[in-house]
């Protein structure tokens, strides 16, 4: 029996949903622990794509049981949509394949109107750069103590109570702050009375059902949204997500105990990206930057913005490493990198002529920093058909002998193509390993 966590070792989108997606096969329980659906995970599977926002990507195995966590936040609108949208693709989602926790909070519709009306607020130049998904405001109303959970639907007097207590001190917000429209208080409680109708068979204590499977030595993989330098307490703040993305919270956003952590797997591309405002040392502004966005169809999943791109930022990966204690990585996109003469690595930063070797928790000084590079020769061939890591240009292995070096651990994955068959398992984290 091993469990497992996979993490974003950069700001998001390195392509967990592949990794996970592979790992899954090793696995008997998929548990999602943090996020909302402001994150999404894009699969190609023979040709054909998926795109998950809330349900564990594990669906897509019949014989797996997924989880969706306390530490999630729940839009019960969105969640049933992706349920039928799997249905229609031939996905059966059943209580038997997809246990939500009773204690997830749910996002409420004056969450995104409040999300929407505070960036809005904002001058350019201070703007977060938030989905608009009411991310933000959920988690507030869960660390202010007056959220809604799953639990609620349960209670109908309970339900109502804290409904009603909510919608007044939202709208007292919306008529006195915003100037906009007030929420509806009856037409939010017959949405969630129906959602409700929906969501309960699926209900139940997580952590009890974690517990058991880990008891009865199953497999157990963790998966958390956005990436490391997002946390709310480790990323480059306030240009972050409002939960904690790192390994640490898988145990946190699950109710499972950390000494039953096996392995913390990072997931990285082989260059840097993210989408949204914030510090990004690496960003290239140039043609070079273009290319990578083109070739690596840098567009976000869940909202379909341009992903700014750069060459590789070693010092994030260093950060991620040390943050999330990683055992393994797992390089995506090494085939956005085929036809660069040189390809560049930052091993550290230049603040006014300080070396720094970790992001600087100071947002003004992490937007003042110049990248140190190094220069590794590239390869101009294509990789996708590869299948057997020996099989790289020696030029691609060098580059991914510098990462390892660089990091201190292994590459346990490498990915060559956006395909589930394009990817090479060089070392199974569900497998013990001598040290």
């Amino acid at each position: 029996m091993s469990s497992v966590v996979v993490v974003g070792t950069q700001w998001g989108d390195e392509g967990k949903g592949k990794i996970v997606d592979l790992l899954t096969r090793y696995a008997d329980y998929v548990v999602r622990f943090q996020g909302g659906n402001n994150a999404g995970h894009t699969l190609v599977v023979e040709g054909r794509k998926f795109i998950f926002h809330i349900i564990p990507s594990g669906i897509l195995y019949e014989d797996k049981k997924c989880m969706i966590g306390n530490g999630v936040i729940i839009d019960p609108a969105v969640l049933i949509s992706e349920m039928d949208k799997l249905q229609d693709q031939g996905l059966e989602v059943t209580p038997a394949r997809l246990m939500i926790s009773e204690r997830a909070h749910l996002i409420m519709p004056y969450h995104a109107s409040l999300d929407q009306a505070g960036e809005a607020a904002l001058t350019i130049e201070k703007k977060i750069g938030t989905t608009g998904r009411g991310i933000g405001p959920c988690y507030m109303d869960k660390v202010g103590r007056v959220g809604i959970r799953a639990c609620d639907l349960l209670d109908d007097v309970l339900f109502r109570e804290k409904l009603q207590a909510v919608v007044a001190e939202k709208n007292f917000l919306f008529r006195q702050k915003f100037n906009c429209a007030p929420a509806d208080f009856e037409q939010i409680y017959r949405a969630y009375k129906e959602y409700g109708e929906k969501l309960i068979p699926y209900l139940g204590n997580v952590s009890i059902e974690l517990d058991n499977a880990r008891k009865n030595n199953n497999n157990i993989l963790f998966e958390g949204a956005q990436g490391t330098h997002l946390d709310i307490d480790h990323g480059t703040y306030p240009f972050v997500t409002s939960s904690n993305t790192i390994a640490g919270n898988a145990c946190n956003g699950a109710g499972f105990g950390p000494a039953h952590i096996d392995a913390v797997v990072g997931i990285m591309k082989a260059y840097t990206t993210r989408v949204g405002a914030g510090p990004f040392p690496t960003e290239l502004s140039d043609e070079t930057g273009n290319r990578l966005q083109e070739k690596g169809h840098e567009f976000g999943a869940t909202t379909g913005r341009r992903r700014r791109c750069g060459w590789l930022d070693g010092v994030v990966v260093s950060d991620a490493t040390r943050l999330n204690g990683l055992t393994g990585l797992a390089i995506t996109k090494l085939d956005v990198l085929s036809g660069q003469k040189t390809i560049k690595f930052a091993t550290s930063y230049d603040l006014a002529g300080k070396r720094l070797i970790a992001m600087p928790s100071n947002i003004r000084q992490a937007t003042e920093l110049s990248p140190v590079y190094e220069s590794l020769e590239g390869w101009q061939e294509d990789i996708e058909k590869i299948r057997e890591y020996d099989d790289l240009p020696m030029q691609a292995k060098e580059y991914i002998k510098r990462i390892e070096d660089f990091a201190g651990i292994p590459a346990n994955i490498v990915s060559v193509g956006p395909d589930r068959a394009e990817t090479l398992l060089l070392r199974n984290p569900f497998e013990k390993h001598s040290a």
